[in-house]
Formats: C-alpha cells, structure tokens, sequence
C-alpha cells in the first residue's frame, strides 16, 4: 500500500506550523514532512513541536545536511525524538546543498565520503554501540549513547537523500531508505531503484527493508494551475513535457501519486507551492480526498 504525505515548506514562518500540524493529525494525514532548508527552519526543532502537537501523526525530515552536524550530536536528537515519539519520527540525512554548505564554511572535499562515514556512524550509535572511529571526516573516541532506541523497542531508521547515481548506491549500501527530491520523474524512480538495489546487493543487504520516498509537486484549488506555472520556473523545469507536477482536483493527484508509486515510490509526500493559499485546507484535500483514492 503506497503511504501519502505532505510537506510544510519552510517558506512558510515556523508560528504557522501548529495550526497545519493539526490540520493534518485531525484530518488523518499519515505523514508530514519537513525541510532543514538552509537558512529558513531547523528540522529537529520543527520535528519535535510537531510530534509534540499531534497523537498520531508520523513526522519526516528531509533532510539534515551532514556538514553541519557532528555525527554525534544528530545521534543524540534521533535517539531523543524516537524514544520520545516511538515509531512517528522518519529522519534523512544527506550531503545538502554545497553552495549553502560553503557559505557557512562546511563544504567537504569529498561529500560521499563524509556521507558514507556518517551514516554507518550514525547507524552504529543509534543501534547502541560503542565507537571508535577514525575516519577522514568522522572521528569518535569510544562514543556511545547513553539512551539509544534500542532500549525501548522502537524502530531508528536513518534514511538518505540522493540523486546522483554515486549517492544513490551509497544509499542501497548503509542506509534504511531513500529520498527523491521534487522534479525526479516516474523513470528517474525506476533508474534510482536500480541504483539503490545495486547499492543493497553490493553489500549484502537485499533482504533489508529499504523505503522510497519521492517528493511530487502538487496543487489544487482556484489557480492551481497558475501556481503549478510559477513553481515550475522557479525549480528550472523549462521543458513543458517534463512530467514532475500535478495541478488539478482529487483524482488528477491521486492519479499522478499512482503513477509514481507504480515506478516503485513506497511514500510519495505532496509538495505543495510556496504560495498556497491555504496550507491547512492542503494537508486535508490530501487525507480526506486524495488519500481515499490512492491505492
């Protein structure tokens, strides 16, 4: 069964947060997903008010970019949030946007690299272990959590946001899941598909769970159309034929949500436009209207 999500886009200030939280936990939204967009929202802080401010509600953030966080400071906040919320917190991590990375002094040599080191750290401390580890950008000496998740039973994913094929193997290799940004098409699921199980073969782990998530651009309502427009020139998608947007009315979306599931999306989250003029009145047409149609 495809899961349904949506996003609150950190353009929207953080004090509008509550009242779409609520829209999407009363109206039966299974999954919100938020954004560390460099310099707009924190992903941590907004992750935890919402999970705060929902019952039932499954939170994602994606992503935290991995050159602004020391790996064992991103340990401690994923232990606290799944001990804290057991099995609504959903949290990727991946290389982030390299200008912005630079801006703040951050920017790797070798962003796989960092990656690759990161994540199998992060993995190992979130499972409970104890580290040593000396790597070129990852360095710990004997860390350990003192409350991981393992103590209380609940799932620690740690999935990865990727595009290049590079990023998408290491995915398959050390991660729980992948993240597809917005303007990936239904053929550009299928390809990073191959890649990440080309990925999960190479190190053994093809019998491992591994979740797909894929943003799809959508709008509804009075001048969606003209929204959806806007928003395409504002991604750089100037071929008009190039399918990675929906604008229309319930079964137009869940259409679109289907053909990207079919491509091999387990989780496809509706992005909504920055300028949507009703951001809670979103997270319901997506629960209460789209979701009834998606398989």
């Amino acid at each position: 069964m495809t899961t349904l999500g949506a996003v609150f886009v950190p353009q929207l200030p953080p004090e509008r947060l509550r009242a779409v939280v609520r829209a999407a936990d009363e109206s039966g939204l299974e999954e919100l997903w938020l954004w560390e967009d460099c310099f707009l929202e924190s992903g941590v802080a907004t992750a935890a008010a919402a999970l705060a401010w929902s019952q039932r509600l499954r939170v994602g953030v994606g992503l935290l970019p991995v050159p602004l966080r020391n790996v064992a400071l991103t340990g401690m906040e994923l232990a606290t949030l799944y001990r804290l919320f057991p099995g609504r917190a959903i949290v990727a991590v991946g290389h982030g946007v390299q200008d912005w990375m630079g801006q703040v002094g951050a920017r790797p040599a070798s962003p796989v690299t960092l990656l690759r080191e990161y994540v199998t750290a992060l993995r190992g401390l979130l499972a409970g272990e104890r580290l040593s580890v000396e790597g070129q950008y990852v360095r710990l000496d004997e860390v350990a959590l003192d409350w991981p998740p393992t103590q209380t039973g609940a799932p620690a994913p740690v999935l990865v946001g990727a595009t290049g094929p590079k990023t998408l193997r290491l995915a398959g290799e050390v991660a729980d899941g992948t993240i597809l940004t917005g303007g990936t098409d239904v053929e550009g699921v299928r390809a990073a598909r191959r890649l990440i199980d080309e990925g999960r073969a190479a190190a053994g782990r093809s019998d491992a769970p591994h979740s797909v998530v894929v943003y799809l651009h959508a709008a509804t309502g009075d001048g969606a159309a003209e929204r959806m427009a806007a928003e395409r020139v504002r991604w750089g998608y100037h071929d008009d034929s190039k399918d990675v947007t929906v604008a229309g009315d319930a079964h137009a979306v869940a259409d679109a949500v289907a053909r990207w599931a079919d491509a091999g999306a387990g989780t496809v989250v509706l992005q909504p436009t920055p300028d949507d003029p009703d951001p809670e009145g979103f997270m319901r047409f997506v629960a209460e209207r789209v979701r009834p149609l998606v398989r």
